[in-house]
C-alpha cells in the first residue's frame, strides 16, 4: 500500500490551480520520475476541476486511485494512492491537511498562490507519516 501524491489546490472561478504538493516517486525508475510527477499534478488538477464544491470522490486512473475532497470554500485536496490503500484513511488525511492549510495560509493567498509563493511545509511530512511500511 502506497501514497504517491498529496496536493492542495484552489478551485477558483476560472480554473483550478495547484497551491502546494508533495510526491513520493521513489518506487519509479529515475527516468520515469519527472513524467510520473507531471501526470500526478495534471490528474490532480483535472479531478479537482471536475468535482463539485462540497464533494468527495474516488476516481480510478490507470493503476492509481485518486481521492478528492473539494470544500465549499474552493480549497481542494487530492491524494493519489495505489488500489490497496484504505479510502477512509485518505479522506481523513485530506480533512486534516485542508483544515491545517486553511488555518496557516491566508484565504487571500489562495486565488493567486502557487507552490513557489505558498509557505506550507507539512505535506512531505504527512506523505511519509501516512505511508504504510510493508515488512
Amino acid at each position: 500500500m502506497r501514497l504517491y501524491s498529496l496536493s492542495v489546490l484552489y478551485k477558483g472561478d476560472l480554473k483550478v490551480h495547484l497551491l502546494k504538493a508533495a510526491y513520493d516517486v521513489s518506487t519509479f525508475s529515475f527516468f520515469q520520475r519527472s513524467s510520473v510527477q507531471e501526470f500526478m499534478t495534471f490528474t490532480s488538477q483535472l479531478i479537482a476541476e471536475r468535482s463539485a464544491l462540497g464533494s468527495r470522490a474516488s476516481v480510478k486512473e490507470q493503476e492509481y486511485l485518486c481521492h478528492v475532497y473539494v470544500r465549499n470554500d474552493g480549497l481542494a485536496g487530492v491524494v493519489i494512492a495505489d488500489n490497496e490503500y484504505p479510502q477512509r484513511v485518505c479522506f481523513t488525511l485530506l480533512d486534516k491537511v485542508l483544515d491545517e492549510f486553511s488555518r496557516q495560509v491566508s484565504k487571500m493567498e489562495w486565488p493567486s498562490g502557487s507552490p513557489a509563493t505558498i509557505s506550507y511545509s507539512a505535506l512531505d511530512g504527512y506523505l511519509s507519516k501516512y505511508q504504510v511500511q510493508t515488512p
